[in-house]
């Protein structure tokens, strides 16, 4: 019997976050795109600068409708018929509006990329807004709102959101709306705002996928390059002012079994240079099963079944002015616990950040989360709808083209005793807004105990 010699794997590969190509399309529209070849499921992503902030007084969620009325027909086809002229391309066409803006997504085999690439310029270059559409599209949000209130963990947003910015903030207030200002939209006010910020001269579009017998040029110069309007800038956008004094809110909710929790306050974008240490000292803190809050949470005292700690963009922008950066980012902890052990679980969730403060990160702590954070990347990036989100958010936030690869590089470099800092800074015991949505009358006396700040009770 002969055998053959066994397999033997070959030398790794070194890895990079893939560097789009930077153009401009003549009418303005800048744009990125990167060639993946092997990714026959081509990815589009849009950005537009129409934020959150700039809808009129009393019609929050007017951008949400805009962004979903760009599929329910154009100048050249009906609701129905863009649909059946997508579904024939076999694509995929979303959209969907927050804090920096629009983001319209395109996902269509990359031998059907021209066609699908003129359908979604003439949902940006000529969308119908029918009032018939605009008027279902309004039902179902405002048939959306109850179901987001009733649920838990999105109440909580909805109150710590209210807790850390001013009312006369636009992220105070729920990104899609209210019962009340959704039911004011119509037709003439999606049309209105789409007039106002929706033009191809302060849009990106990030193309990525495999290119190989596609004449890119010529399908962009066709379709998106041939969109006009108007020149004019982009409003500015404002400081974020953010309250982050310690304090808990009880969102009540009798006979709840549950207690939902959300901990939090306002950070640095990702401008700042403490981003890479605080994300790593962050994973360490509650980024997966193995950190410290699941393994005194749930592993010891059998409290929860996860509670996780992250860091989220609200809006991110480069300084452009002496007072710095107006972006900010959402650090929080996030949960549940059954009734019963609320106090015990806030209790020993406040040690756990009081020990941290004390005693610090350990090296294995660190270079696990640098293994996971970093060794994953290639994995995480397969895949060109991947690719182009990131690349997109790089966009929306005024990031450099290189800063995801840059990210990773950081990260790897960062040490102990840095992400120790970072973390202990971003989760400071004193400066934290508690969340806990939950029956009241069984948690609030526990909570006041604790002394993490002044309790108050609002209805759910």
């Amino acid at each position: 019997m002969q055998f053959h010699p066994q397999p033997r794997g070959g030398a790794p590969k070194p890895w990079a976050f893939p560097a789009p190509e930077r153009s401009r399309l003549a009418n303005g529209l800048t744009l990125l795109t990167s060639h993946r070849p092997g990714q026959q499921v081509v990815a589009v992503e849009i950005n537009l600068i129409a934020p959150l902030e700039t809808e009129p007084e009393g019609l929050d969620g007017v951008a949400t409708i805009m962004a979903r009325a760009f599929s329910e027909g154009t100048d050249k086809h009906t609701a129905e018929e863009f649909a059946a002229e997508l579904e024939r391309c076999g694509a995929t066409l979303d959209a969907h509006a927050d804090h920096p803006g629009v983001r319209v997504s395109l996902e269509v085999p990359a031998s059907r990329l021209p066609r699908a690439l003129g359908l979604l310029a003439d949902a940006l270059r000529a969308p119908a807004f029918p009032e018939g559409e605009v008027e279902r599209l309004v039902r179902n949000r405002l048939d959306e709102i109850p179901h987001e209130l009733a649920n838990p963990a999105r109440r909580a947003a909805m109150a710590l959101s209210k807790e850390l910015f001013p009312a006369t903030s636009r992220m105070s207030r729920p990104r899609q709306g209210t019962e009340e200002t959704v039911a004011r939209i119509d037709a003439a006010a999606v049309r209105a705002f789409y007039d106002t910020h929706v033009r191809p001269a302060t849009g990106t579009v990030v193309i990525v996928g495999d290119f190989t017998g596609v004449d890119l040029d010529a399908a962009l110069a066709d379709t998106l390059g041939a969109w006009t309007g108007s020149t004019v800038e982009p409003p500015k956008p404002s400081q974020v002012a953010a309250d982050d004094t310690g304090r808990v809110v009880i969102v009540d909710r009798p006979g709840a079994v549950q207690t939902q929790l959300l901990i939090g306050r306002v950070g640095a974008d990702r401008h700042d240079q403490v981003w890479p240490a605080q994300v790593l000292g962050t994973y360490c803190l509650g980024g997966t099963l193995t950190s410290r809050l699941d393994r005194v949470l749930r592993e010891e005292k059998g409290y929860t079944y996860g509670v996780r700690a992250f860091g989220q963009v609200l809006r991110s922008s480069a300084p452009t002015s002496p007072e710095g950066a107006t972006g900010a980012s959402l650090l929080a902890i996030s949960g549940s616990v059954d009734t019963a052990s609320t106090g015990p679980a806030l209790q020993d969730l406040w040690t756990v950040l009081r020990t941290l403060a004390a005693e610090g990160l350990t090296d294995a702590e660190r270079d696990v989360a640098v293994q996971n954070l970093v060794g994953v990347a290639p994995l995480k990036y397969e895949t060109a709808a991947a690719v182009a989100g990131t690349l997109a958010d790089q966009v929306e936030q005024q990031l450099p083209d290189d800063y995801q690869a840059q990210l990773y590089v950081r990260l790897a470099e960062t040490g102990t005793v840095e992400a120790t800092a970072a973390v202990v800074n971003a989760f400071p015991v004193d400066r934290l807004v508690t969340v806990l949505v939950g029956d009241a009358a069984q948690i609030a006396e526990p909570v006041k105990a604790l002394g993490i700040g002044e309790v108050t009770v609002v209805s759910g």
